[in-house]
């Protein structure tokens, strides 16, 4: 099985060193978790009991630890709400609702007691997030344990989480638990809920949850009680028997940082096993009002075999996913990413269904196995799913687009313009604009790997997603390590590349300033107007129908691309003209371009063409 190998894998992992991320060996922290919960899904509420072992593999000494109370935030006067009430553009899922929430309507994660290896612990509530005094530090390469009882209110449905959401779904639960915060090379990143990404610790989880026994769930885990549960999850055969008014389900999820379920009384509950064996759970509710707008129940059904193959894209294009099982729940709002699973929203064309369920699976690789620190390094979860999964669709759709991506190309030049751009390296929340936090993550970052492929080569790209999936997977990448991955791959300079694309605000931006004839050739004068280097193909086409290509290479790359035609000597960045001839004289050309294939994001393009 997929799961035995991925757990040998991980003894292996676990017992390597290798250097990354500005450390001199890797580590990372290690928490299991044992958590059984009770709801009430007439009062939306919920007890629990967590017991946390946490592992420190760091070399400090800890004396504090942070948890995530992920459902504060949907109470009148949190973060999210008072932010999302004063940014210019504020996500109209969330606008001012949080504001107006009643006390039986708000979210909130209460801790009852906490010790630490039996020992009662100091702790603060700060807004989302749990700070705890430690009773005794832990110093490095030992265990602690944590032990809690904790209560929570799932809020009506806002963003992501929350009760009876707008397909009314009664439970879309993710971030509902006390979360531990990651503490790596970097320290404690202990941020606040205010409306963006989540970082978490690798662990394995170990959860039973005890709900009204006409519920049906799915979500992050393996279900280790079928035969008790029924609901198409038990084998053919098996003679379910439900007592009492309550089912408790108990899933088990290993090496994972993150634990979500949805649940609903009328769920839908289908299951297809791709060519891998991955066992893929659609859970959805089969509602006629949706039926005549979108042929619902047929859209989902189709969906599952369109599903698979987007599974084998991402298997053949990335590497193979390491779990036995994904769940495609709907739930939530828009669409969103968790462990093993997402939760969607399922009332659409059948295109956006395929569409939001490519991205959010594709995200299965880049956050649920890679795992970048989303708040500080969006554009890589982000940008990364948004170029993969952008492909996939192309693919699996039959959509036959020559340039998938020129829709992520558009968004990244409509920013670059629009005075309101900030650094890819800007924190999640940080941004003036949602908008700009949109198109700076999602597009400007799909177009970090497009755009690599222009630069390094197709085939380069290709070796790099696969080299650097399979060296960095449960490890939690920064941009630093993909970017060594694709120097390592490619032997070119790259730091050029992310300093500037990703650091800055700096734009591509080069263009053709003359064409003259000169002893029976013809010398064009290209300059470089943006601030932001790149190597540059140019296409020439003739009055007879023929064309050429040249290539110039970038001086601080040191670096020709493979395949490039007619390389020319290199272009240092300080010299802002070049100097380029190219065969026949002025008369017999009809067009010059720079970049025909437009993957360079030359921000102005209007000064890359010549025409006679």
């Amino acid at each position: 099985m997929k799961s035995q190998c991925l757990l040998v894998g991980l003894i292996i992992c676990s017992v390597m060193t290798g250097f990354a991320q500005n450390s001199t060996s890797y580590w990372q922290q290690h928490v299991d978790y044992k958590m059984e919960v009770d709801v009430n899904v007439k009062e939306y509420t919920y007890t629990g009991t967590q017991e946390l072992t946490y592992t420190n593999n760091s070399p400090d000494t800890i004396n504090q630890v942070f948890y995530h109370l992920f459902f504060n935030a949907f109470q009148p006067g949190s973060e999210m709400d008072v932010r999302s009430r004063t940014i210019q553009d504020p996500d109209d899922r969330v606008g001012d609702r949080i504001s107006k929430l009643s006390d039986k309507e708000i979210g909130f994660l209460k801790i009852d007691q906490l010790k630490q290896d039996n020992k009662k612990l100091d702790y603060k509530v700060v807004g989302t997030v749990l700070q705890v005094r430690l009773a005794k530090p832990l110093l490095p390469g030992k265990k602690t344990t944590f032990k809690m009882k904790f209560n929570g209110q799932v809020p009506v449905q806002v963003r992501r989480s929350g009760r009876n959401s707008e397909e009314d779904v009664a439970l879309s639960m993710s971030q509902w638990y006390p979360k531990l915060a990651e503490y790596d090379f970097e320290g404690w990143h202990a941020d606040p809920y205010i409306g963006r990404e989540f970082h978490g610790v690798w662990g394995d989880f170990d959860v039973k949850i005890s709900i009204d026994k006409d519920y049906i769930l799915g979500g992050t885990g393996y279900l280790q009680n079928p035969q008790e549960i029924g609901y198409g999850y038990e084998k053919e055969g098996t003679n379910v028997k439900r007592r009492g008014k309550k089912l408790t389900w108990h899933f088990v999820a290993p090496q994972v940082h993150d634990f979500t379920w949805g649940a609903d009384p009328e769920f839908v509950h289908d299951k297809r096993v791709a060519k891998d064996g991955t066992v893929l759970h659609f859970l959805y509710k089969d509602n006629p009002s949706y039926e005549e707008e979108n042929n619902f129940t047929e859209n989902w059904k189709n969906l599952q075999s369109k599903t698979e193959d987007l599974l084998m894209f991402f298997n053949e294009h990335i590497g193979p996913y390491p779990y036995d099982q994904y769940s495609v729940i709907q739930g939530g709002d828009g669409g969103m990413e968790y462990a093993m699973s997402t939760l969607i929203t399922g009332n659409r064309k059948f295109g956006s269904l395929v569409g939001v369920t490519a991205h959010e699976m594709a995200h299965a690789w880049f956050q649920g196995v890679l795992a970048t620190n989303e708040s500080k390094h969006e554009w890589m979860d982000e940008g990364f799913t948004t170029y993969i999964s952008t492909l996939a669709e192309n693919e699996v759709l039959s959509e036959g687009k020559e340039n998938p991506l020129s829709g992520a190309y558009r968004g990244y030049t409509y920013l670059a313009n629009s005075g309101s751009e900030q650094p890819q390296s800007t924190h999640a929340d940080r941004y003036h604009l949602n908008q700009a936090y949109g198109l700076t993550a999602y597009s400007k970052g799909a177009i970090f790997l497009s755009q690599l492929g222009y630069i390094i080569g197709e085939e380069n790209l290709a070796t790099t997603l696969h080299t650097y999936f399979n060296d960095w997977k449960y490890k939690h990448p920064t941009p630093n390590d993909f970017k060594r991955v694709a120097e390592k791959v490619s032997g070119a300079q790259l730091d050029w590349y992310l300093t500037d694309w990703t650091q800055t605000t700096n734009t591509i931006d080069y263009g053709i300033k003359d064409v003259t004839e000169d002893a029976g050739k013809t010398k064009v004068v290209l300059e470089r107007i943006g601030l932001m280097p790149m190597p540059l193909d140019v296409s020439v086409t003739y009055t007879d129908g023929s064309t050429k290509e040249y290539y110039i290479p970038l001086r601080m790359m040191y670096f020709n691309k493979p395949g490039a035609q007619n390389i020319q000597k290199d272009w240092a960045w300080a010299i802002p003209t070049y100097d380029l001839m190219i065969d026949g004289a002025k008369s017999t050309i009809k067009k010059i371009e720079i970049d025909p294939s437009q993957m360079m994001a030359d921000a102005k393009r209007e000064n890359n063409v010549f025409e006679n």
